[in-house]
């Protein structure tokens, strides 16, 4: 007030909040008239507590530090899915665990096939670092011939051929075991003249064993070129053949057996007649390899 000489200071504004629930619910900043500003005499025109107060209010004011409230209207919150979309999501919600379960599935196996694949490696190095395995030796002992009738007015044969083959295992500790599943074929100048099986058998560690492995052909027919070619050299006392043997087999130690492997033998061979009676002059039989199954 006047009387005194000094100013009366009105309590400051304060902060009011709504709490109607249709009326969003905002933060005023609060106004303090009471700031120290120079005044001016009314005769020369300066301004009043009240103009003072109208310009502030127009002034922008700043934004006030805390927490902001955004509103959305209600139809756009949705706690489904739209229908349009609801059946995009089931899709997708049923793909992600079939996903995930066939990768498991394929980490799995790719990691039982490694685990397998390692100990398999490591088994084969402990096996030929302590046994040292061989493979086996073959030769050509004896060869009987029938069903070639040279003298015939024709040129269709139906050879029965009988090769006695010598197997000899060379090594000390491991036995061996020729099971089924073998194929012999006889050949004369790229002619296919009979096939049939290796004989099986079981044969121990150093021993040698000649079986007996029977040839058939049927009625098969020669060019003249091939038949002229045969009866030269049937007269010349040298007539070649070649013998391949496909036979598998396992090494065995004590009585446990190991894999099966396939040794494959070529031999390069020559009789002096195509008789029962026939002898082996040369004969050149090498073991061309060993492939693990």
């Amino acid at each position: 007030m006047a009387g005194d000489g000094s100013t009366q200071r009105s309590p400051k504004n304060t902060d009011v909040l709504i709490t109607d629930k249709n009326i969003p619910k905002t933060k005023h900043l609060s106004i303090d008239t009471n700031d120290s500003v120079p005044r001016s005499p009314r005769s020369s025109g300066g301004f009043t507590n009240a103009s003072r107060l109208s310009v502030d209010s127009q002034r922008p004011k700043p934004p006030s530090p805390g927490t902001y409230l955004v509103q959305i209207p209600r139809e756009q919150i949705y706690r489904v899915p739209p229908p349009e979309n609801a059946r995009r999501y089931e899709d997708l919600s049923r793909r992600k665990p079939n996903r995930s379960a066939c990768r498991r599935c394929c980490c799995y196996s790719l990691t039982v096939l490694l685990v397998l694949v390692t100990l398999a490696a490591v088994l084969v190095g402990i096996f030929f670092l302590v046994f040292r395995p061989h493979k086996p030796m073959f030769s050509v002992s004896g060869v009987s011939v029938a069903g070639i009738n040279l003298t015939s007015s024709t040129s269709m044969i139906s050879p029965l051929v009988e090769v006695k083959v010598r197997s000899e295992n060379v090594n000390e500790k491991l036995g061996l075991i020729y099971g089924g599943g073998s194929a012999a074929e006889i050949f004369y100048d790229g002619v296919k003249l009979g096939d049939g099986e290796f004989t099986a058998f079981d044969q121990p560690p150093e021993n040698v064993t000649v079986t007996v492995t029977t040839l058939r052909g049927s009625r098969i027919q020669l060019t003249s070129s091939t038949l002229e070619d045969l009866k030269e050299s049937e007269k010349k006392g040298k007539v070649p053949f070649d013998l391949r043997v496909k036979a598998p087999f396992k090494f065995k130690v004590s009585a446990v057996t190991m894999w099966t492997m396939v040794v494959t033998v070529d031999c390069k061979l020559t009789v002096d007649k195509l008789t029962s009676s026939a002898t082996v002059i040369t004969e050149n039989c090498v073991t061309e390899g060993i492939i693990l199954l």
